[in-house]
């Protein structure tokens, strides 16, 4: 096992509405995806996120694209349109995410490294 950042297992896309923010993560290899599905929970992510997801977190499961989808609620501030907040649209939150440190078993991430 290593701790890595999740960047190195994954892909991220991040975007808004009204006052919520979505972030994608999709695994770099089928097996990746399994092992987040089990690892990167609702309270993983609030954890990480907590400074700025006031809300709860939402997860859906797209197995056939290998993707975890993170709905944050209550994470802009009230929205581009009212927020003071730098980032209103959530543009950011993906790349906030793909910083969180995981832990990896060394067989997955020699799958990512032969690709």
């Amino acid at each position: 096992m290593r701790v890595v950042k999740l960047l190195e297992i994954a892909y991220g896309r991040s975007g808004d509405k009204g006052n919520g923010s979505n972030v994608g993560i999709i695994a770099r290899h089928p097996e990746i995806y399994t092992f987040l599905e089990e690892k990167l929970t609702t309270e993983v992510v609030k954890e990480h996120m907590k400074n700025v997801c006031k809300g709860t977190v939402e997860r859906f499961e797209l197995p056939n694209i290998g993707a975890l989808n993170f709905l944050l609620n209550d994470s802009l501030g009230g929205g581009g349109s009212v927020s003071l907040k730098l980032d209103a649209q959530g543009k950011t939150h993906a790349a906030q995410v793909l910083r969180l440190d995981i832990e990896v078993p060394e067989r997955l991430l020699a799958l990512v490294n032969e690709a």
